[in-house]
């Protein structure tokens, strides 16, 4: 085998996807699921579509755009913002946060009576009644331009548009092919959870790295492992976890972390904020590391060795976890009309196909889901990422989009560490899981 080319045939470079939903979840979800909240509420009087706009009245104007960044999109956007700029005659203000803060800073702006025109968000359930509702400007057929997985994130229980979907991400392993070569151990096409731990297991024992298989300490990733294994924290804003199904599909995880073939420390080391196992894969301390695409970029650049990603292991199901990106304006904002415009431009076919390209996401739009995209960096192992979209159930959409996910997955990494602590067996972790869950929808 050659550690240099991974050991599979893939899908042409400009790869199609149908991303998970049917019509009558993305229906169901949009009624019932509330990411965010109505921004101004009902129609802007003051409201110019922006197909219509005259672009000289917009001349001379100044935008604000708090922005964190990923790392290769933070020069695409300032690309893409110099077109804008130039284009319309105008100046943006980008403000660059922190992820860590992003929520908190635009919190304490809004309450402070100084809110941003336009944001970049993760979630926008931290801002109920404060999103700028876009139907007035970019019409609601606009919605239609995306694929129907991330409308659900995209509309307010309304169905009114109150975000844009910029950018779309998925879970999935990553696999060092040099310790797949040196083990003599050959990366198959595709694995189920017992084959792929039995793999990584073999070229620990084979290698003398330090674990087989290591993940993030994230709620978003062990979502990944519920949703292959059938079952999902919240949809469609009720609580729906099934502890017996969460307990299954855990439990393999559970079993490599007792025996030390799966890092246990930072489950603990951290409480319930987010922790990266990439150092792990990077130091070659483990064959198999379950992350996401955003990951491509980083290991390009920093990895010593060959590595590949290969498909989500499967169980009931297979396919991953998505999760992305938005772009929201603030009906507080002062700019209301230049920021309608400015999320149009910076979403588009061909922006949008720039943006996630020279950043390694997946495109949210339609017509790019449709006819593909090629990637100028590791187009290959991009394209398993965009591949396992389609295997990816409609529910898991609607999971990652649902209003109480955040507080769920918190709570999901609160329990979890209570089984890796010894303090509690699986099955009843996850049985209180549930009840946290309960009470979350409850009190929401």
């Amino acid at each position: 085998m050659n550690p240099t080319t991974a050991p599979r045939t893939l899908t042409p470079s400009r790869r199609a996807v149908t991303l998970g939903g049917t019509a009558a979840l993305a229906a169901t979800a949009l009624t019932a699921c509330n990411p965010g909240g109505s921004g101004g509420g009902g129609s802007n009087p003051d409201a110019a579509p922006v197909e219509e706009q005259d672009a000289s009245e917009l001349a001379g104007k100044t935008l604000s755009y708090v922005y964190f960044t990923d790392g290769p999109d933070e020069q695409a956007t300032r690309d893409l913002i110099a077109q804008f700029e130039e284009e319309y005659d105008v100046t943006v203000d980008l403000e660059i946060v922190p992820f860590s803060d992003i929520t908190t800073t635009l919190q304490a702006r809004l309450s402070g009576g100084q809110a941003p025109d336009v944001a970049r968000v993760a979630a926008t359930a931290p801002f109920v009644g404060d999103l700028l509702i876009l139907d007035d400007y970019l019409g609601a057929e606009y919605l239609e331009e995306f694929s129907e997985g991330v409308r659900v994130g995209m509309t307010d229980p309304d169905g009114k548009i109150h975000a844009v979907a910029s950018d779309l991400t998925q879970n999935g392993p990553f696999v060092n092919l040099d310790l797949f070569e040196k083990a003599g151990v050959e990366v198959p096409d595709s694995w189920t959870w017992e084959e792929m731990v039995d793999l990584a297991t073999q070229v620990q024992e084979k290698t003398g790295c330090e674990y087989a298989f290591a993940m993030d300490k994230s709620g978003h990733r062990l979502s990944t492992i519920l949703s292959q294994g059938g079952t999902y924290l919240v949809q469609e804003g009720e609580s729906s976890l099934d502890p017996a199904a969460a307990t299954t599909a855990l439990q393999p995880l559970v079993d490599m972390i007792e025996n030390g073939t799966s890092p246990s420390d930072f489950w603990l080391d951290s409480g319930t904020k987010y922790q990266g196992a990439n150092e792990v894969f990077l130091a070659q301390q483990v064959p198999v590391y379950l992350s996401g695409n955003w990951q491509v970029a980083q290991f390009d650049e920093g990895a010593e060795f060959a590595w590949t990603t290969m498909p989500n292991p499967s169980m009931s199901s297979g396919g991953g976890f998505p999760g992305g990106k938005f772009m929201v304006g603030f009906a507080e904002g002062p700019e209301n009309q230049l920021a309608a415009t400015f999320l149009q431009f910076m979403n588009s076919k061909e922006s949008q196909e720039a943006f996630i390209t020279a950043s390694s996401f997946m495109p949210t739009r339609a017509d790019l889901t449709e006819s593909g995209v090629t990637y100028p960096m590791r187009d290959q192992e991009m394209g398993v990422f965009v591949t396992d979209l389609s295997e990816t159930p409609p529910e898991a959409f609607a999971a990652c989009y649902d209003p109480n996910f955040d507080a769920a997955a918190q709570e999901f990494i609160k329990e979890f560490s209570q089984v890796v602590a010894g303090n509690k067996d699986l099955a009843t972790a996850m049985e209180d899981l549930k009840a946290a869950i309960d009470s979350i929808v409850e009190q929401a």
